[in-house]
């Protein structure tokens, strides 16, 4: 198939993995309404294609067709289904090149980025398709001679999955796969933005062999989304609601669900920390920071908002960050050596923006960047800021963007409560060599997830989480499957004559 995206002609090897329907019972559907929403290339613009605008009819249509089909699939043995995911593993990674494109035509990631995803997203294919033969129960000592008592797994029923826009296929995966795997039928709502990506990942499920209606996938535009969502966190057939958004978003999800007491994860929004210490590899916490701050352009829910940076090494530190900031490549994501990509719409730019001008105005020093791009409307230059304080937005407001604010402190004690100063508690990050330090920081950052000597820490068998108003829950890991399940305790009796 012909994407024309203006200049740009690119050709899908298989064309039918661009998909611009519903997918529901097995079937690719237009809406009840035959409305439609149009999804554009946040580089240039231009048009990638149009998705049904699906309304609370076609909600429950999916649900239905999901609950229908549960009994079925929860009655197959975890192997079966094993191998059914397995395939489905297989089929991402034979379409890597096409699954890239429509990611980077439809997010502006850079082709690097989007194929790199792409494989992100197979581990957990890869790694749920085992975990579904190994949802474990246990038996249970008995304190009565003639009773005997055990607790099994059992699948929890229909789970709602609404993912968000910048890692479009790797939250489908690391949310559908464990759901799969647990004996659970699914409907997704993918965002506005990025339905393509999930779209192509469906119908590779739906090849892989996933029976009719325990895949379901709905799409509705960003102005008319609260009454799909107001359909999945009510409806009594559902009984799980898996999110990755921001953390407003999800407190209203939350209270929605509370009606019919859903089992919830949420995977909210971040403020992360990261701490550069005295003693830390200057050039390995550089390296650590770049790919950290400036992955997807920042738009990363662990990306660092906050660079500490201790005054023995600031200044040092900050000229050799801005000055590998400067070098980075911003353009199109389809352009060779891309490194930068758009930010995701215009409302994020502005977002962007005010967090600069605020601490400009508030003496912080801008080293470089601090405007947008001429690569197009919605691309911002890398950017680093000096001589930031606590008095600015960019101190407590998750920016989502290329922005890098450096703090400078001067003890550990300091910094660690500069650090914790958040509502928000999903990733923190600290540079050191002592191992001293290391073990007391890592223990008293409020962070569900700590990369030490690292920038980068998302990985298929770690727990993936965070505490506070980041969030409920854990994906990935053996933790991952449980979030599908439920235990059920049987107790025995009448054991002896």
């Amino acid at each position: 198939m012909d994407i024309d995206t203006g200049d740009l002609t690119f050709q899908l090897k298989d064309q039918n993995l661009f998909k611009q329907k519903c997918f529901i019972n097995g079937e690719w559907v237009d809406s009840d309404s035959l409305d439609t929403f149009d999804v554009h290339n946040p580089s240039d613009l231009t048009l990638v294609g149009s998705m049904p605008n699906c309304s609370k009819s076609d909600t429950i249509k999916a649900i239905d067709a999901a609950n229908n089909s549960w009994v079925a699939w929860k009655k197959l043995t975890g192997k079966d289904r094993s191998i059914i995911i397995r395939k489905w593993h297989e089929l991402i990674l034979e379409n890597i090149d096409d699954l890239a494109l429509i990611m980077t035509l439809e997010n502006g990631k850079p082709i690097a980025d989007s194929r790199g995803e792409i494989i992100y997203a197979s581990w957990f294919t890869d790694w749920f398709s085992e975990e579904a033969k190994r949802t474990y129960g246990k038996t249970i000592p008995s304190t009565m001679a003639d009773r005997r008592m055990m607790s099994i797994k059992q699948p929890i029923g229909v789970c709602g999955i609404i993912t968000p826009w910048n890692f479009p296929a790797a939250m489908i995966t690391r949310k559908v796969a464990p759901a799969l795997a647990a004996g659970c039928p699914v409907v997704i709502k993918p965002a506005g933005s990025t339905p393509f990506s999930a779209t192509a990942l469906v119908e590779l499920a739906h090849r892989a062999g996933v029976p009719k209606g325990v895949i379901n996938l709905i799409s509705v535009s960003e102005e008319n989304v609260s009454e799909v969502g107001d359909e999945l966190c009510t409806n009594n057939h559902v009984r799980k609601i898996s999110f990755t958004g921001s953390t407003n978003v999800g407190r209203a999800l939350i209270a929605k669900t509370a009606s019919t007491i859903k089992k919830v994860s949420m995977e909210l929004g971040g403020h992360a920390p990261l701490i550069i210490f005295e003693d830390a590899d200057l050039d390995q916490a550089v390296e650590g920071a770049m790919a950290n701050k400036y992955r997807n352009s920042g738009q990363v829910c662990v990306s660092a908002n906050r660079i500490f940076v201790h005054e023995k090494i600031y200044d040092e530190f900050a000229k050799k960050f801005s000055e590998r900031s400067a070098a980075l490549k911003v353009s199109d994501g389809r352009e060779d050596g891309a490194q930068i990509g758009p930010l995701i719409t215009m409302s994020a730019v502005e977002k962007v923006q005010s967090h600069v001008e605020d601490a400009v105005s508030k003496g912080a020093k801008v080293m470089t960047g601090g405007a947008l791009d001429n690569a197009g409307k919605q691309f911002y230059k890398p950017t680093v800021m000096t001589n930031v304080t606590n008095k600015m937005k960019i101190f407590y407001e998750e920016t989502f963007g290329p922005v890098a604010p450096l703090i400078k402190f001067s003890s550990e004690e300091e910094v660690i409560k500069m650090a914790n100063d958040s509502n928000y508690g999903l990733a923190g990050y600290f540079y050191s060599r002592d191992i001293g330090r290391i073990y007391r920081v890592a223990e008293a950052l409020e962070y569900g997830m700590v990369g030490i000597n690292a920038g980068v820490i998302s990985t298929e068998v770690a727990p993936f989480g965070g505490i506070k108003e980041s969030g409920i829950g854990r994906e990935g890991a053996a933790e991952g499957i449980d979030e599908y399940l439920e235990t059920k305790y049987m107790l025995i009796a009448g054991i002896d004559d």
